[in-house]
């Protein structure tokens, strides 16, 4: 019976002392410490929907990098090949690359709320997580014998 009191106090005491993430700028932090994209995303593994809206966001920002890099390109590419060459400036490669700019804008801006709609939905949780309500303490039987069954 002692041992059963340990573990629920043990357990009991995990939930009461789980931290938030927090978003200051581009960075994150628990506890004052910043944590790195990875280490944000194993602490998410916990909570599947806070991860999945982390990660559209993550995308969203590789997405959106990619479309801004071919726009810069194509910009770049087309003004040394005019400064170079007798071809008329403003040729299709600018065109082509102000249309890349020009997609990349929206989504690099959804980008930041995603990632934040997935730490406050952890974070959500973690308030959650503690409540008496959501423990089962419950005896079991089984062909093993008698047992006791922990759920939270």
């Amino acid at each position: 019976m002692k041992k059963l009191i340990v573990l629920l106090a043990i357990i009991l005491s995990s939930f009461a002392y789980s931290q938030e993430i927090t978003m200051q700028g581009h960075k994150y932090f628990m506890n004052g410490q910043q944590l790195s994209s990875r280490e944000v995303k194993e602490k998410l593994a916990s909570n599947t929907q806070a991860l999945e809206q982390f990660k559209s966001g993550k995308n969203k920002a590789s997405l959106g990098g990619l479309f801004l890099g071919l726009g810069v390109a194509f910009c770049t590419a087309d003004l040394v090949k005019g400064l170079v060459s007798d071809e008329d400036y403003p040729g299709a490669p600018t065109y082509i690359g102000a249309g890349f700019l020009a997609v990349s804008v929206p989504i690099l801006i959804g980008k930041n709320k995603k990632m934040r709609q997935g730490i406050e939905t952890y974070n959500a949780g973690l308030k959650n997580s503690g409540d008496a309500d959501d423990l089962e303490l419950n005896l079991i039987t089984n062909q093993n014998g008698y047992g006791i069954q922990l759920r939270f």
